[in-house]
Parts: C-alpha cells; sequence; structure tokens
C-alpha cells in the first residue's frame, strides 16, 4: 500500500491481508480508477538493511507489539512475521505459541516445523509472562472450522480471512464455519 502524508509525500508500507482488508476504500463513483483507501494512522516499525528501508504499517499496537517480537527472533525476517501475521488474529497466535502449537506457524510459506517450533520455544515464556491465557479448545475449534472450510473447497486464505470475520463470541467449529460460510457466499 502506499501512503501519503499531508505533505504529499507518499511511502510504500508493507500491510498484513487482514489490515489491508479493514481499511475501506472510498469509490470515485465517476471515475472508478481514481478510488483510494481512506485516511487513516497506523502504527509503523522502519526495517533498516544495507540495501533498503522498509516500512510495516499496523492499525493498532498489539499488531505492531507482536510483529516486532516475531522480527527479534534469529531467523524470522520482517516478511516472515507479516506472513505469521497474516494466518490468524493476533491473540489468536499468541494463545497458539503459548499452547505450543506448531502447526499454525508451518501454514506460513517459509515456515518449516523446524523454525515454528524455534518460535514456540523462544516465546512460549514471554507469552505465558504477559499473562495469555492457554485455551486449547478454542485452538482445535478454529483448526477445525479452518479444516472444514478448505475442505469445502475453499483456500487457506480465503477461509482464514472469512474466519477472521467471525466475532470471537461464536465459539463451536460448527457455528464459525455457518457463519464463515455466509460472508464467503457474499463474495461469490
Amino acid at each position: 500500500m502506499v501512503i501519503k502524508t499531508d505533505g504529499g509525500v507518499g511511502y510504500k508500507v508493507f500491510c498484513s491481508e487482514g489490515t489491508l482488508n479493514k481499511i475501506p476504500e472510498k469509490v470515485d463513483e465517476v471515475n472508478p480508477e481514481r478510488s483510494r483507501r481512506s485516511t487513516i494512522k497506523m502504527w509503523t516499525h522502519l526495517q533498516v538493511r544495507e540495501d533498503a528501508l522498509e516500512l510495516y504499517g499496523f492499525l493498532n499496537f498489539a499488531e505492531l507489539d507482536l510483529f516486532q517480537t516475531l522480527n527479534s527472533i534469529s531467523g524470522i525476517g520482517p516478511k516472515s512475521a507479516l506472513g505469521v501475521m497474516n494466518i490468524a488474529p493476533v491473540d489468536t497466535i499468541k494463545k497458539a505459541i503459548a499452547a505450543g502449537d506448531t502447526s499454525y506457524l508451518t501454514r506460513v510459506s517459509g515456515i518449516g516445523k523446524k523454525t515454528a517450533e524455534k518460535i514456540v520455544l523462544e516465546l512460549r515464556d514471554k507469552m505465558a509472562g504477559k499473562g495469555i491465557e492457554v485455551d486449547a479448545p478454542e485452538l482445535k475449534e478454529e483448526a477445525d472450522a479452518l479444516e472444514a472450510l478448505v475442505s469445502l473447497g475453499y483456500s487457506q486464505r480465503e477461509a482464514r480471512e472469512a474466519l477472521q470475520t467471525v466475532p470471537r463470541e461464536i465459539a463451536s467449529a460448527e457455528k464459525r464455519v455457518k457463519e464463515a460460510l455466509k460472508k464467503l457466499g457474499r463474495k461469490r
């Protein structure tokens, strides 16, 4: 996404799919190609490399905090950290790490079993120290709902995006799938 400041300067900002989906688009009815995203405020992280300066944007501090925590692990770069941010809401990722559930992390392209185990090993105590409650049934329900949607023919990405829109109060996998199917049905 490209962000322009009040002074007219534009910056390329890398964001998770979840963040981009939460930003409403202003549609120009007369000239649709001039449609643009709404004005928003973001938390940002500047990644300095030898050959580039990259800016990463987040809608809330919890997302930025998790991104920076993941990025601090040796072998996990900003693109991999952003990939992890794409798989589930921040709270679900934290609970999965605290529970030692590597299956969430291995869904990310470029993160295999060993890397997922390393993330869990390094962050498990940090998550427990921050008071993250490990609710294994909730994680199982989410995994079951995702698996059900994929078995119905939806891609992992479509299924994750639909499940992210389902309210957390809806706990059972069956009800989460029904709600996600309503969202997916509107898109087609």
